[in-house]
């Protein structure tokens, strides 16, 4: 049958009844050939604890690297510090540990490019000169992770440099052309959202946690509304509706609608992907039984959201979804996300679900402190990414490709457009600052994060946090938190 989903687009299925029983994930994309062969493969991980330096120690080591002929002199980089070092001490053997001794060059280029971009003594031409060294030691293909890792900051460097001066040279990391790359967008997402998935904890963790809030917050309802601000591809709420059609006790399966926020705009979530969603939930919701029904509510011009834009129906137990952290992209502006989050608490929610990154700061502030905070996050992503499922770099590429290197690019973006000075605040801790309550993570849902995190790497861990967010960490830096809330009125 022929299905049109427009704006206002709804399917029910509340009288629906079938015998089927299958609970398989249905996906418009059965592509084998975006699957790869995945080997034997690694790369060494750079040791942080031998980069922690102090980013004025390393002029020396620059300044013998950037010596290209060209006759420019580098300024000195930085201020005054107790803590220097002998350039004695910087004398490496790069025979016994030349992989070592590039990574800490890489760092010390980019902490130099990224002093040059921002410092007080900023100089735009030095910053040019520092990233076309390091372009011509990187690559986001081939290498070690602190290689790769680094191309793509080299990348984003070059992205400020360019946005401040008006330029538009030549980046290091090209996709093809624009057609191309919109042609094979979808097919990309998808299948480095599933290697993603299958090499690593951070999209199960987020979505988990949340469903079994949401599970154990509607127990005793019979109709739910799920307000969602980056549905991406839906594959959250396949795993809720299984669970809801599975549950034994209490009343009939409910009613699920879900509600998706769209924007338009290139690189963005577009009505006509939304409704490609909708089209693959419907299809999932009727083949398990699950009474469903979808909606788009589509954003202002400048990303603002209107409360009153959404369809309330009275009898509803209303959830706020929001999911912030990998693999949905950051380039939501926060305006964007503090007006939904506020916007949202005039619909007086039942629960709020929320799941960011945890960047930091651990540094001093400022540009060159915070680019190292996100350097240092990233590495540790890198690390676990590569510790969990070791890749040929073929999927490799495409994971870092589709959702690091935009990332990594939105994450300077936005600490630049402040120089770092503005205090970053955690959405959690914003939630709390307008009124919203915390809800406490039941046990089982801590025991779930447990027994997922079993399912990878030992250097996974969990903990939680004021008793409503559980952070999922790798070894010993945290990368994203899980937290749940609720409107102040409630009685949850």
């Amino acid at each position: 049958m022929a299905m049109v989903i427009d704006n206002a687009f709804e399917v029910d299925f509340s009288s629906y009844s079938t015998s089927t029983t299958t609970t398989t994930t249905t996906t418009t994309t059965t592509d084998d050939d975006l699957a790869c062969a995945w080997n034997d493969w690694g790369s060494p991980v750079v040791d942080w604890e031998s980069l922690s330096r102090e980013h004025d120690e390393f002029q020396d080591l620059i300044e013998s690297m950037m010596d290209d002929g060209t006759g420019l002199e580098l300024p000195r980089l930085g201020h005054e510090t107790s803590n220097s070092v002998s350039p004695d001490t910087m004398i490496v053997d790069e025979e016994t540990n030349g992989e070592d001794f590039k990574g800490l060059r890489l760092v010390h280029l980019l902490m130099a490019a990224a002093e040059a971009l921002t410092g007080a003594s900023k100089s735009r031409e030095l910053a040019r000169v520092i990233l076309v060294r390091l372009k011509e030691l990187v690559s986001p293909i081939d290498g070690t992770n602190m290689e790769r890792l680094a191309a793509y900051f080299t990348e984003a460097l070059q992205g400020l440099l360019e946005g401040s001066g008006g330029g538009h040279g030549k980046h290091l990391i090209s996709n093809g052309p624009q057609h191309h790359r919109d042609e094979h967008h979808q097919a990309d997402m998808l299948a480095a959202f599933q290697l993603l998935q299958d090499m690593s904890p951070y999209v199960k963790f987020g979505h988990f946690t949340a469903n079994q809030a949401i599970l154990e917050a509607v127990t005793h309802d019979r109709r739910i509304h799920i307000v969602d601000y980056d549905i991406m591809e839906g594959i959250q709420w396949a795993s809720l509706m299984q669970a809801l059609v599975s549950r034994k006790d209490g009343p009939p399966t409910p009613h699920l609608r879900i509600t998706a926020l769209s924007r338009g705009g290139s690189g963005r979530r577009t009505i006509g992907t939304i409704q490609e969603t909708g089209r693959r939930l419907v299809a999932f919701a009727a083949s398990i039984g699950q009474p469903f029904s979808f909606h788009q509510c589509r954003l202002d011009s400048d990303e603002t959201f209107r409360p009153s834009a959404v369809k309330l129906v009275r009898g509803e137990a209303l959830v706020i979804n929001c999911m912030l952290h990998l693999p949905h992209f950051t380039c939501r502006a926060p305006d964007s996300v503090a007006s939904f989050l506020s916007g949202a608490k005039t619909l007086n929610p039942r629960l709020v679900t929320l799941v960011e990154e945890e960047v930091g700061p651990i540094g001093d502030g400022g540009f060159v402190g915070r680019f190292m905070d996100s350097l240092h996050h990233y590495s540790a992503v890198y690390d676990s990414l590569e510790a969990g499922f070791p890749m040929q770099s073929r999927a490799r590429a495409l994971v870092e490709r589709v959702f690091l290197g935009p990332r990594i690019a939105g994450s300077l973006a936005k600490i630049y457009r402040t120089r770092g000075e503005e205090e970053i605040c955690p959405w959690s801790e914003w939630l709390a600052a307008v009124g919203f309550k915390p809800a406490n993570i039941s046990f089982a849902n801590h025991c779930q994060a447990k027994l997922l995190l079993g399912l990878f790497n030992d250097g996974y861990r969990v903990e939680e946090l004021a008793n409503n967010r559980l952070v999922l960490g790798w070894k010993s830096r945290r990368l994203l938190s899980a937290s749940i809330w609720t409107s102040p009125d409630s009685d949850l």
